[in-house]
Order: C-alpha cells, then structure tokens, then sequence
C-alpha cells in the first residue's frame, strides 16, 4: 500500500484520500483549540497599543458621534424617536459584531495557510476563532453601551434577560456567513472585494441607524427579507422601548416573517453543508 499525492493505492486501485474534516480530533481538542486561538487573536490585536482594548470601543463610538450628528442636528431624525441616541449606539455596536466578525473571516483560511497545509487541524476552528475574537471586543463594548443607556434614561427592564437570545441569533447568523465566506475566498478572491461593498450595503438595508417604522409601506415587506431585520426590530423592543412593536407586529404577521426565517435557516444549513463538503480540500486548493 503506497500513498500518491491525495490519493492512495491499494490492491491496485486508487482511492482519493481525504483531508482533515471541519471538526476532527474529538469535541474537547476543538473545543480548546478554539478557545486558544481566539484568546491568543484577541491578545495579539491591541498589543502594543497605546489604548489597548479601549479601541474596540473607539472605533463603534467614532461612527455613532457622526451619525448621531448627522441624523440629530441635520436631518432631525433624532426628536421623533424615543431614545433615539440609546437606539443607535445599540445598532452600531450590533452591527459592528456582525460586520467585522464576518468581514475578518474572510481572509482567516488563508491566512492560517501554514496551519491548514501541515497540520492535522480542524478547519473550523479558523473561521469560528475570528467570530469569537469579535465576540469578545462585543462583549467590552456592551459594558459600555449599557453605562450610556442608564445615563440617558433607559434603565434595566426585565426584557433584558431576552438579550442573549439577540446575541445567540446574531452569533449563528455571524458564524454561518463567515463559514461560507472564508470557504469561498480559497478559491475566489474576489470574494473579499465584493464583501466588503456588500456588508456596507447591508449595513442600510437593516434598521441599524433608522426606526424601521420611517421605512415606505411599499418597502417595508422587501426590506423584512433580511434576516437582520427581525433581530434588530426586536432588539429595540426587549432592550430600549418596550412601546415599540416587535418583529412579528412590524413585519405583520407570521406570514410576513416566514421568508426571513427561512433565509436564516438556508444560510445556516448552506454554511454546514459547504464548509465540510470543501474542508478536506481546502489544503490543496491554496
């Protein structure tokens, strides 16, 4: 028995040899190289700078002065909506996680490309680190978000204890576009370019810097096919305005949200699907 390449030779016939699956080496290996590696991101990205960890923080707090400015003082957005500047904040620093926790995997297989081509190394681990990695500048930056909340009058309420049911949707959503992407990006690079425009489109068309109510009737049902839409509808409901309608009452019914779910749950079951289908050969394809 001899091995050629990525194949093997046995009794005559060649049989293609698989890579390292997307999750391989048991549950407790992944799981610790998976805490490791986006421990060690983590570290590694402040490192060495004057602010540290308190830049996670500048940057979402940066792009709030600008709108807040701009949709407060110029356009005057900011009188006609109940906690307005509290809303805002919490979209920005949602939106964030989703934007540089998708946006950052993209180049991370590649990145890892020692890694991936000499190891046995569970593929997974390398897009699933970088979600975690912005997850945990997410979490810092929450501690902030809820200091500016009560400072600007929005106190804790017991629809609170629903935030991690926020987060938890958003971090498989997160997870499951940064699988896909990064899978993507091994064999088109172009990937990286049209994701960074596309992220920023997104960015509009989920009610991160506007009430979703502003938005035309005739708008409303298309812009309720993204599955951002609902998490962030609800989110102002359970955690800044309790008086404002949730997903199911804004999008009209079941109806109405029935698409975005379904959408939701495609991405997921795709990401699963295409990440351990290319994982074995994400080696040979760098």
């Amino acid at each position: 028995m001899s091995a050629i390449g990525g194949a093997e030779l046995s009794g005559g016939e060649l049989r293609e040899i698989r890579g390292p699956a997307a999750i391989g080496g048991g549950a407790k290996r992944f799981f610790e190289l998976l805490w490791l590696v986006a421990l060690t991101d983590f570290r590694k990205t402040y490192y060495g700078s004057a602010l540290g960890y308190l830049w996670s923080l500048v940057r979402p707090l940066l792009l709030f002065g600008v709108l807040l400015f701009v949709f407060t003082q110029i356009f005057r957005l900011g009188s006609q909506v109940p906690h307005y500047p509290v809303l805002l904040l919490l979209g920005i620093v949602l939106y964030t996680f989703f934007q540089e926790g998708t946006s950052k995997a993209v180049t991370s297989v590649l990145g890892r490309e020692g890694i991936v081509r000499k190891t046995q190394f569970p593929r997974l681990v390398i897009p699933l680190a970088t979600v975690i990695t912005t997850l945990l500048d997410f979490g810092l930056n929450m501690v902030a978000v809820v200091i500016f909340m009560v400072g600007f009058g929005v106190y804790p309420m017991w629809t609170w204890l629903f935030f991690p049911l926020i987060v938890l949707l958003l971090l498989v959503l997160t997870t499951s576009v940064a699988m896909v992407l990064s899978t993507l990006y091994v064999r088109y690079r172009d990937v990286g370019i049209i994701w960074g425009v596309a992220v920023t489109a997104l960015m509009y068309a989920t009610p991160v810097i506007y009430p979703f109510e502003i938005v035309p009737a005739k708008f409303q049902h298309i812009l309720f096919l993204n599955p951002l839409t609902p998490i962030f509808v609800q989110a102002r409901t359970w955690i800044v305005d309790r008086s404002a309608p949730g997903a199911l009452t804004t999008a009209g019914g079941w109806l109405y949200l029935a698409p975005a779910i379904a959408i939701y749950a495609g991405i997921c079951a795709l990401a699963v699907w295409k990440f351990n289908r290319d994982a074995p050969g994400i080696a040979e394809a760098l």
